[in-house]
């Protein structure tokens, strides 16, 4: 029951029809008409013919202007030459980036300035060698088993991969690690744990990094993580953030609730993601099954549209668990007690327990001060098993046994 997200930056003539589509994210988006909503639907930089009614009579959030963005790195072919086009950083904007023929701002970028890499063929230490030679990367499709870490370490490295190339981490080492450097673009890739547990599976930027990256910010474009599913994964964290001004335009990181290696104690999964750099954007977050929190939030400055969880299906009792003596389970979504500063718009969260008396304190769990802002929340329980008692803090109210009898909603808090 996972999300889907709308892609950035279409054009549509017609109408479109949600369907049964139970959340929906689309940014810088523009089409004819627009019909259908279920639980949470977000619409960011949307310049005209926006769907009808508003939270809460309907579940519809609209946030104008976007502001800041980049779109992803795209492969072109002019007839004869292939090349990388990277659109240009963007502020305060709505609508699509090419609108009247004029084409999106940017650069391109020839294909001879990357290193190709194929699966089965490099490796960790052929790939590292091209990225310190100042190589971009383009990953064409496949499983990239990894011994070591891949390091981008150079500014402005553009990491693009192909029928989302797949990075595998053998050993327990981490799959992929950014340094605190100036923008860092990477697009198109999925993060597959290994047998071994890793501390993180992409890490940007170093513990303890604090350089500051407005002008120019490291940006992740369609990134995902897997935890179990295809075979046994494990890993702590799966997308560590410890630089500032990231944007994360889309990203979706789940531990496992069906395929190969699931299961409580065989893909074991603590955290999707951890913020620890100030100033980080996220368009579309979509995190679920995570035995702790989904998201740890540390930085200051966040600010997330849309976000999609599903907290994990599978704890065996509720007394394992609880993130304190008196707090049933881990809410999805922590700012944690010493951040100032944070904002979220779209937020549906939801509980499939298969094991009966299992229940959620509440589903997202903030420090109370004036500059912590969250808009538009609801709770959603697909199951008669348990639920979640509060949607933030102690606001809101529980959902009730069954599939989504009731979807408890908060507009503001505080």
């Amino acid at each position: 029951m996972g999300g889907l997200a709308g892609g950035a930056v279409p054009l549509i003539d017609f109408d479109v029809q949600s369907g049964s589509q139970q959340q929906w994210i689309s940014r810088n988006a523009q089409w004819g008409s627009w019909t259908g909503h279920v639980w949470n639907m977000v619409f960011v930089g949307i310049p005209n013919n926006l769907p009808g009614g508003t939270w809460p009579d309907t579940p519809n959030t609209f946030v104008n202007p976007t502001p800041v963005s980049r779109e992803k790195p795209f492969l072109t072919f002019d007839g004869t030459r292939y090349a990388v086009f990277v659109p240009s950083l963007r502020t305060n904007t709505s609508g699509i980036t090419w609108s009247g023929g004029v084409q999106t701002p940017g650069t391109s970028i020839p294909i001879d300035q990357f290193f190709i890499a194929r699966a089965g063929v490099d490796t960790a230490a052929t790939i590292n060698a091209a990225l310190a030679q100042g190589k971009h990367l383009l990953l064409t499709p496949g499983i990239y088993p990894l011994d070591d870490t891949i390091r981008v370490n150079n500014a402005n490295t553009i990491v693009l991969g192909l029928g989302f190339a797949t990075l595998r981490p053998n050993n327990g080492v981490v799959a992929m690690s950014v340094a605190d450097v100036d923008g860092v673009k990477l697009a198109g890739l999925l993060f597959d744990a290994g047998t071994t547990s890793s501390p993180v599976l992409l890490q940007v930027g170093p513990s303890g990094s604090t350089a500051g990256h407005a002008a120019n910010p490291t940006s992740l474009h369609d990134v995902f993580a897997r935890v179990g599913g295809a075979g046994v994964g494990k890993a702590t964290v799966s997308l560590q953030i410890n630089s500032s001004n990231v944007i994360v335009d889309h990203t979706w990181l789940w531990r496992a609730d069906h395929g190969s290696g699931v299961g409580w104690t065989s893909n074991t999964a603590q955290n999707g993601l951890v913020v620890n750099g100030a100033n980080v954007t996220i368009y579309g977050l979509f995190v679920e099954h995570f035995q702790q929190f989904q998201v740890l939030w540390n930085g200051n400055g966040g600010r997330v549209f849309f976000y999609q969880s599903e907290i994990p299906y599978d704890p065996p009792d509720q007394a394992s668990w609880r993130s304190a003596s008196n707090v049933n389970g881990w809410a999805s979504y922590k700012v944690a007690d010493s951040v100032t500063s944070h904002e979220a718009w779209g937020l549906g969260i939801y509980s499939v327990f298969t094991n009966a008396g299992i229940f959620l304190t509440r589903a997202v769990e903030v420090p109370v001060t004036a500059n912590v802002r969250f808009h538009h929340l609801t709770t959603v329980n697909l199951t008669n098993n348990g639920g979640i008692s509060n949607v933030i803090n102690s606001t809101g109210g529980a959902t009730a046994p069954g599939i989504a009898v009731n979807t408890p909603r908060v507009t503001d808090f505080p």
